[in-house]
């Protein structure tokens, strides 16, 4: 049996997947409520595949807020999502609450493994500061490489690429039940030390932030010199230092929480012992410049020569497929544009509180009544499968902004649009 601590987004779709590949799962949160609403199946995070999931698996798990429960479990998982601030820095208190809790209520000879993201040190330092509860209990601990994506967590769940285990010792074999778990899943295991296993997923966003940083700049250039990043992406996905692979979507910076929360942290300790941080400073101010294309954009062709104009805006979570709104492009336009109307819709991000600016509108066509240009933050399927007739007769005026190029395959000029995309001139 397999416990779960911290029922967060990490957590659900995690013990979710282990339950999936045949485990009895204990599913752990103190909060109140959450544990019991879990069980009804109210699941409190959008995922594709997730519900299905739950339906299918979902009689393998135990959802609780009694921690004596994991007394039956010879591995415990601390999933615990991280929370930061609005400086994208780590709250790790209440993992150390969780750790502490966790260790207090395991079996002997269970093994801990903290799966959630943690800065380099972490679990070092949390292996010292529980000596005495492992050594008492013969309690393994273990730190895990997450592979949360929002939008693909289950797929990333249920196959992952690899597993990257921080270990006090990568020379010693995993614990049994541990190694069991993992072999369920079929990729290949990478131990390494604690604080390699930590920095290598700083790595992975960091090297993700570079793709991201020169994909935008060169996106830019092709806004200005008249050629389209469309058609040069495909040539770099078949160079093979590239691979096909390669993450060459030009965007509005970096959203989400993950990446810039590790650009913080590689900048702090850049800065802790005196190395030189100047590329994830320059990732950082890249991508906040980057983020404010769709305002550059507004204002030549709506700001500047328009008094009062209405805007109309599609999307508020960073990504489509998921309702998160941290770091999202969307949030800083709104905020940009707090003295002009705006129209908004997203079918399942929500503001906590719509300035008096903020109209919410019913649907995305109804956002479009009245308003003199259409801005999409938020590329959802919905949204291109909209047909731009539709848009005609409900916008004043026929601009259409576009970063993420839904309708680029389409010839918005000749319908009488004026249309702005990244990677390419204005038409």
């Amino acid at each position: 049996m397999i416990g779960f601590v911290g029922l967060s987004h990490l957590g659900i779709v995690s013990s979710l997947a282990a339950a999936a590949k045949g485990f009895e799962v204990v599913a752990l949160d103190a909060r109140p409520g959450l544990a019991a609403g879990l069980g009804r199946g109210e699941l409190p995070v959008l995922e594709p595949g997730l519900g299905a999931l739950f339906a299918t698996h979902g009689n393998r798990m135990r959802f609780t807020d009694d921690f004596t429960l994991l007394g039956g479990c010879k591995v415990i998982v601390l999933s615990l999502d991280i929370v930061t601030d609005d400086a994208n820095r780590s709250d790790l208190s209440g993992l150390h609450t969780l750790a502490r809790q966790a260790a207090q209520q395991a079996p002997r000879g269970a093994t801990l493994v903290v799966l959630s993201q943690v800065p380099p040190g972490f679990t070092r330092r949390l292996s010292s500061e529980l000596e005495p509860v492992l050594q008492n209990g013969g309690l393994h601990l273990y730190y895990q490489v997450e592979t949360l994506v929002f939008g693909e967590a289950v797929k990333r769940a249920l196959e992952p690429e690899r597993f990257i285990v921080g270990c006090a010792d990568p020379a010693l074999p995993l614990p049994q039940a541990y190694a069991a778990w993992l072999a369920a899943y079929g990729c290949p295991v990478l131990p390494m030390r604690y604080e390699s296993a930590e920095l290598s997923k700083i790595s992975i966003n960091v090297m993700l932030a570079a793709t991201l940083s020169a994909t935008n700049s060169l996106a830019e250039i092709c806004e200005n010199v008249g050629a389209d990043w469309a058609e040069i992406a495909p040539a770099l996905r078949l160079d093979r230092r590239i691979g096909p692979h390669a993450y060459l979507s030009a965007g509005l910076g970096i959203a989400g929480g993950n990446i810039e929360r590790d650009l913080v942290t590689l900048s702090a300790l850049a800065e802790q012992y005196g190395a030189e941080g100047t590329v994830p400073r320059a990732f950082l101010q890249h991508s906040r410049y980057r983020r404010d294309w769709v305002l550059r954009a507004l204002h030549a062709a709506v700001l500047s020569k328009q008094a009062s104009p209405v805007m109309a805006i599609w999307g508020l979570a960073y990504k489509p497929n998921t309702h998160s709104t941290k770091n999202s492009p969307a949030l800083a336009l709104v905020a940009a544009l707090r003295d002009f109307k705006l129209r908004l819709y997203d079918p399942q991000a929500h503001l906590e509180s719509a300035p008096p600016n903020v109209e919410l509108a019913e649907s995305a066509l109804a956002a479009c009544d009245g308003a003199d240009a259409l801005v999409v933050m938020t590329p959802w399927d919905e949204f291109s499968a909209i047909a731009t007739d539709g848009l005609k007769g409900r916008l004043r005026r026929n601009i259409v902004i576009d970063p993420w190029g839904i309708w680029r395959h389409r010839d918005l000029t000749g319908e009488g649009f004026q249309y702005f995309s990244l990677g390419r001139p204005p038409r």
